[in-house]
């Protein structure tokens, strides 16, 4: 069994990838891993979605996982960081894990085969074939909706046995099929959530935690929620869920990161809310809904206890 496989448990963050005038915001970068890293997060995930990770070149995201460990090595909080990939092809996607193979990370967050719509069979031998060429377990990303295909639970059973795959980031948006595996995964196989619109059902069905990138605000509270419920104490959890549901909403009222990026610019953690085409920054509409909860939770926040 891998580190990664004790790792992969917790609050994980998707962490946004900042830009300013077309490049990596290394400044913005930095001051966002140093936030982060002082609060209860128990891993990152650097290039994937909620990162812009197809929208970055190889020396780019090179830079990130490099800023990122060189931040967190100062901070001297030791996270755990695993890089997104993804792509259409078994051959090119071979090709990436070797030009990242030396990159002092802990694993792979990768996601199925997308626009191709491979078979069940097609899928076990391209994530079997991609976990023995890996220097560094993997995490499978099941998110159909954006993938167009869907790994089924005979499938991700199967590749489970596979040593070098740690887990996976379950996005099936079919609480059935999440619980279906959480009762039949083997010993040792990690399953976080990554609906965040979910998270809570997730949690109290059994998952080890999540991948949200809603926790880029209020952190402690999402984060708290697990904690509570592992303590049994559902009710404290679910007021606190209750407190943060309606950012899971907001962050994804039009196509994310764009709103969270809003968010955080508003708030001094980054200095642009750019985004790289074909994504677009947010609405005027957005932003005026985004600016005015930001205010109402800065207001609520001053009120004595």
């Amino acid at each position: 069994m891998t580190d990664l496989h004790h790792q992969l448990q917790g609050l994980w963050l998707p962490l946004i990838t900042p830009f300013r005038d077309g490049e990596l915001d290394v400044s913005s970068l930095r001051r966002l891993v140093r936030h982060y890293a002082g609060g209860p997060v128990d891993g990152f995930i650097l290039g994937a979605t909620s990162g812009e990770g197809m929208a970055l070149s190889r020396d780019e995201l090179e830079g990130l996982v490099s800023v990122v460990l060189a931040e967190l090595s100062a901070s001297s909080r030791h996270l755990p960081v695993c890089l997104g990939l993804s792509g259409a092809s078994t051959a090119g996607m071979k090709e990436a894990l070797d030009d990242t193979a030396d990159w002092p990370i802990n694993g792979y967050l990768i996601a199925s085969p997308y626009y191709t719509r491979p078979s069940q069979r097609g899928l076990v031998r391209h994530f079997n074939a991609l976990a023995d060429h890996a220097a560094w377990p993997i995490v499978l990303y099941n998110i159909p909706y954006r993938t167009a295909v869907n790994l089924t639970n005979e499938t991700l059973l199967a590749l489970a046995d596979h040593p070098n795959i740690a887990g996976m980031k379950d996005c099936c948006a079919d609480r059935a099929q999440s619980i279906d595996l959480l009762n039949r995964r083997p010993e040792g196989f990690r399953v976080l959530t990554g609906e965040d619109a979910q998270t809570f059902d997730a949690l109290s069905d059994g998952a080890d935690g999540a991948i949200l990138l809603s926790a880029h605000l209020q952190t402690e509270t999402f984060a708290a929620i697990r904690t509570l419920l592992r303590q049994g104490q559902r009710d404290a959890a679910l007021a606190a869920w209750q407190s943060v549901v309606g950012l899971t909403r907001l962050l994804f009222a039009e196509p994310s990161p764009a709103p969270a990026k809003h968010w955080l610019w508003r708030q001094g953690l980054i200095d642009s809310p750019e985004v790289r085409l074909p994504m677009v920054e947010v609405s005027e509409d957005l932003a005026s809904w985004l600016d005015a909860e930001r205010e109402r939770r800065a207001q609520v926040a001053l009120q004595p206890a």
